[in-house]
């Protein structure tokens, strides 16, 4: 189990806070260079994301692990899959994995031996993240070894990653308790600049576990309590009636102590989210999560009319309800 880092404040992170100019970017979960205390995704990186409205809803579908693509673009703070290219890997090119941030906000980098690091945490330009991602994936692979991508505008015509990536490849990501793995260890020692982003990023870092009992879904550890984020590929009104059922059956518990709180909306899926005890670690979580998909299973096979108390369990579940993207 990843251990709790300890919390910065601002003020108190070792950077000077930034009260005029241009605000720099970051990595969308680092600490804002303005100062505030909170993350760059939820400051200054707001405006950015805001200046685009995503027009393709849900731009992971027909991609192997759509839930997991939206999870390590939207849950996980440190996370790598290696990706598998139609028609194989380009001469000199020996992988090409998919982390959820690189240093200094890269959109990609192509490191000194060829292989390529695409990051999946960045902003939409196009309204398409897959087609966003497939252009800088493409200018990773013709990039010269040792220079990271820059983003760019990307132009509304183009591949998507579902062109470019094998559609039978398996997508099984590895979750880091940090973000050591943008530095080789072959390397003898790390730019500064990409030390002090490492440094940043792995302050703000929640721990997170991806479970292994069932898919797609993320322990995380915060100071107050844990949390389980669950990315489910039902369609919306489908899962939330059968989550109503189960929670006017009292049935939507993992244990003592946790309490489905609600769910967000995040790229066309939706995840399902519980307050877990501080004492509650993800393997604890195996046995409780693979029980509660079972109930899950059968209450989505029922095509039966809401009770009256469904529906209002229904209710307080839109009400609670979140849109990410």
């Amino acid at each position: 189990m990843a251990k709790k880092r300890p919390q910065t404040k601002a003020g108190k992170t070792g950077q000077a806070q930034v009260t005029n100019g241009e605000i720099p970017v970051v990595g969308a979960r680092e600490p804002c260079p303005c100062g505030s205390g909170r993350r760059y995704k939820a400051c200054h990186g707001r405006s950015a994301a805001h200046a685009v409205t995503e027009l393709v809803q849900r731009p992971f579908e027909g991609l192997p692990g759509e839930c997991d693509w939206v999870a390590l673009r939207e849950l996980v703070p440190a996370a790598t899959v290696p990706l598998t290219l139609k028609g194989g890997l380009p001469e000199g090119v020996p992988s090409v994995t998919l982390a959820t941030v690189l240093p200094m906000a890269w959109p990609a980098l192509r490191r000194d031996d060829g292989s390529v690091l695409l990051a999946l945490q960045n902003d939409s330009t196009s309204g398409d993240l897959a087609r966003d991602l497939a252009d800088t994936l493409q200018r990773a692979l013709e990039a010269e070894p040792g220079t990271p991508v820059p983003a760019r505008r990307v132009p509304a015509e183009g591949p998507r990653l579902q062109d470019l990536l094998d559609a039978d490849a398996p997508f099984v990501p590895e979750v880091h308790t940090g973000f050591e793995f943008w530095i080789p260890q072959s390397a003898d020692g790390a730019d500064p600049e990409v030390a002090a982003s490492l440094e940043r990023a792995n302050a703000a870092a929640i721990p997170t576990v991806r479970l292994t009992g069932v898919d797609s879904a993320y322990w995380c550890e915060t100071p107050d309590k844990n949390h389980l984020r669950w990315v489910m590929p039902y369609p919306e009104e489908k899962l939330l009636d059968a989550l109503a059922r189960l929670q006017a059956a009292g049935s939507t518990s993992l244990g003592p102590d946790t309490r489905l709180v609600g769910s967000f909306r995040a790229h066309g899926l939706v995840v399902p989210v519980w307050d877990l005890p501080t004492s509650m670690t993800a393997e604890d979580c195996e046995k409780p999560a693979a029980e509660f998909f079972e109930r899950l299973t059968g209450a989505l096979a029922s095509d039966a009319p809401l009770t009256a108390e469904e529906r209002r369990a229904r209710g307080g579940l839109t009400n609670r309800q979140v849109t990410l993207s």
